[in-house]
C-alpha cells in the first residue's frame, strides 16, 4: 500500500481509520495525520480516545471538541494540522443548538429524557462520530479530514450506527412516541414493555412519576429535529461511499485483531465502501539474514564450551525474534489468501509508547516504507 500517494493525493478528502480496539488505531491516525501536514496537506484529525497522550504526542495539553491548531517548537508543516476529541455529550448539545431556535435548545437541553438519550442510547458515540465527521465536511475549511474511530467490536456497530439512530429517531418514531405520551403513556409503556430495546437502556434509567412528563416534553420540543437526523445520516453514508473516502483497517498480528479485520474489509465491500488497505501494526520483522535453527544450535555451542555467554544469548534473543516473526508471518499470510488484493502495510513495534511528535514522525515514516 502507498500510503504516501494516498495522502498526496488532492482528491483524497477523508481518511477513515477502523478496527478493534487496542491496535495502535489512534496513533495511526495522528502518524498519518501529522505526516500529511508535512507534506502539504491541511489536515484535522478526529479522534475519539479518551487518553491523554495522543494530545501530549502533539505539544498540546489537551483536546477539545472543536479543532485545535497544533503549533509547537519544531513543527513547521508545509501544510496545517489541528486535533479534536470526541465529546459525545457536546457534540450532541451542538446538533441540538445548530437545528433548533434559543428557546427551544435551552428547552431540550434541560430535559431528563434527553440528558439521558444524549449519553446512554445505543450507538451514540458511533453516530456522533459519524456526525462530527459529517460538520467537519460541511465546514470545507480542511481539505484531509483523518477519522479514529469508535473501538467497535463489530464492523455493524460503527457501519450501521447513523442509519440505526436515525431509524429509531426519525418522524415516525416520534409520532409513535407522541400519540401514547399525549394518550397518558399506556402505548409508551407498551411499547417499551413489547422489547424496545433501543430505548429500553435510556427510559429505564429515568424514574418516578416524571417519565411521561419528561418525555412528553422532549417530543414535543425536539419534533422538528429528528425529521433532519435521517437526512443527515444519509449524507454522511454518501459521503463514506464516496470516491474521495478511503478506509484504512487497522490490526495487530494477533488471530482475534486480524479475525475482526477481515469482517471490517467484508462488511465494507459488502458496502462497497472503498478501501485502501489494511495496516499490522507492531509487528517483529527479522533484522538479521540467520536463520533460527542455525542461531539457536550457535548458541547452544558456545553454551556447551562456556564462551560468549553475551553472544550466546543474543542469538537466543535472535531466534526467539524468528520464530514470532514467522508466527505473524502466518497469521497475516492466512489473511491475504482470504482477501487477494487488499494492501498490506507492516509497521514494526516501537521500543516504547509514542509520546511525541518524533514518535509519531516516525510512525509515519513506517507507514511510508510498508
Amino acid at each position: 500500500m502507498k500510503v504516501d500517494e494516498l495522502i498526496d493525493d488532492a482528491s483524497t478528502k477523508v481518511i477513515v481509520c477502523c478496527g478493534s480496539g487496542g491496535v495502535g488505531k489512534t496513533t495511526t491516525a495522528a502518524a498519518l495525520a501529522v505526516r500529511a501536514a508535512e507534506r502539504g496537506r491541511k489536515t484535522v484529525v478526529l479522534t475519539i480516545d479518551p487518553a491523554r497522550r495522543l494530545a501530549q504526542a502533539l505539544g498540546l495539553p489537551e483536546l477539545g471538541n472543536q479543532p485545535r491548531k497544533v503549533e509547537v517548537d519544531g513543527f513547521e508543516p508545509a501544510g496545517e494540522l489541528s486535533a479534536m476529541m470526541l465529546d459525545m455529550r457536546r457534540t450532541f448539545d451542538d446538533m441540538v443548538h445548530a437545528h433548533a431556535g434559543p428557546e427551544k435548545a435551552k428547552e431540550v437541553l434541560a430535559n431528563p429524557f434527553y440528558r439521558t438519550i444524549s449519553s446512554s442510547f445505543s450507538g451514540t458515540q458511533e453516530y456522533m462520530a459519524m456526525e462530527k465527521l459529517g460538520q467537519l465536511a460541511a465546514d470545507g475549511e480542511w481539505d484531509l479530514i483523518i477519522v479514529d474511530t469508535p473501538p467497535s467490536r463489530s464492523a455493524l456497530d460503527f457501519l450501521d450506527a447513523p442509519q440505526r439512530l436515525s431509524t429509531a429517531l426519525d418522524g415516525r418514531m416520534i409520532k409513535l412516541l407522541a400519540g401514547p405520551a399525549k394518550a397518558g403513556g399506556w402505548g409508551l409503556r407498551k411499547i417499551v414493555g413489547a422489547g424496545f430495546s433501543l430505548f429500553a437502556k435510556a427510559v429505564s434509567t429515568i424514574v418516578g412519576g416524571q417519565l411521561l412528563a419528561d418525555a412528553s416534553a422532549f417530543v414535543q420540543a425536539f419534533d422538528s429535529m429528528f425529521g433532519g437526523f435521517r437526512e443527515r445520516s444519509t449524507r454522511t453514508y454518501e459521503l463514506l461511499r464516496s470516491g474521495g473516502t478511503a478506509f484504512l483497517v487497522v490490526a495487530a498480528p494477533e488471530p482475534d485483531a486480524l479475525r475482526e479485520a477481515s469482517y471490517f474489509v467484508e462488511r465494507l465491500a459488502g458496502e462497497s465502501m472503498p478501501l485502501a488497505g489494511l495496516v499490522v501494526n507492531r509487528t517483529h520483522p527479522v533484522l538479521a539474514d540467520l536463520p533460527g535453527p542455525k542461531a539457536l544450535a550457535a548458541a547452544e555451542a558456545l553454551e556447551r564450551r562456556g564462551d560468549s555467554p553475551l553472544a550466546a544469548a543474543v542469538l537466543r534473543l535472535h531466534a526467539d525474534r524468528v520464530s514470532v516473526a514467522d508466527r505473524e508471518g502466518r497469521l497475516v499470510a492466512r489473511f491475504t489468501r482470504a482477501h487477494q488484493g487488499v494492501p498490506v502495510t507492516r509497521v514494526p513495534a516501537m521500543p516504547s509508547d509514542v509520546h511525541d511528535l518524533a514518535g509519531l514522525r516516525q510512525i509515519g515514516e513506517q507507514l511510508s516504507a510498508g
